[in-house]
């Protein structure tokens, strides 16, 4: 049975409730799945927790969340290059839980792998380990993490077959495959859809028993963070 939807609102109309958690793919904007970002801002459900690395920009990615007001907590490495964010997190009005980059890929990992805790020498000694539970291990301390099951988690694929296998595209590919497995019902948004068997195996990187629904991404420009150029040196004379 095919898995794919009409559009990004068709996909979680059924699923999206107040008060749940998403867990979103992508790095700051590469590899967002923006259509159902978007979505879930136009749908109205709000005091969600929502597990990101980051939270993208003003405007832009999931930041329309956060200036939608739709955001009661947030898990992520950094704030990243998000004003509003981060003006809401120090005048107290959004609460974030700050967890290292790899730390939160392997909570994501590890949720979808079914493993509840791990134990990781990173963020020993500071504020990241704060009331969680420490042990030694061959003399060294590590401190315990929670896996993190999400709701619902929302991933952007370059290329899925309509069994919701995915492959993704270079950098883009980031926190995608982790977050594709975290989420009890997982949504994906593809730029290319093909129909079975259309896909090499051996370059499917999230198998399809992991998706629920797909979308068709839209041909949306790709936005980045920050553009850094140089002139263009001038081309020489002819003698």
């Amino acid at each position: 049975m095919s898995k794919l939807k009409s559009n990004a609102a068709a996909a979680l109309a059924e699923v999206l409730q107040d008060g749940m958690t998403l867990a979103v793919g992508g790095f700051g904007l590469s590899g967002i799945p923006a259509d159902l970002i978007e979505a879930v801002r136009d749908s109205g459900v709000r005091g969600l927790t929502v597990v990101s690395n980051n939270m993208g920009v003003d405007g832009k990615g999931l930041g329309v969340l956060i200036e939608a007001g739709q955001v009661r907590k947030v898990i992520a490495s950094y704030v990243g290059e998000n004003k509003l964010f981060a003006e809401q997190y120090l005048a107290g009005l959004l609460e974030v839980e700050f967890t290292p980059q790899g730390t939160l890929a392997e909570r994501l990992r590890a949720g979808g792998a079914g493993i509840p805790a791990f134990y990781t020498k990173t963020g020993v000694g500071t504020l990241v380990a704060e009331g969680k539970p420490l042990a030694e291990f061959d003399g060294e301390t590590y401190v315990q993490e929670r896996a993190i099951r999400a709701d619902v988690a929302l991933v952007h694929a370059h290329t899925a077959d309509t069994d919701g296998n995915l492959i993704y595209r270079y950098t883009a590919r980031n926190f995608n495959p982790v977050v594709a497995t975290a989420g009890l019902v997982t949504i994906a948004e593809a730029e290319v859809i093909v129909e079975p068997g259309a896909l090499d195996p051996n370059h499917v990187i999230t198998p399809g028993v992991y998706v629920q629904h797909l979308v068709q991404a839209s041909g949306r420009v790709k936005d980045i963070e920050q553009r850094t150029v140089r002139p263009r040196e001038a081309a020489p004379v002819p003698a």
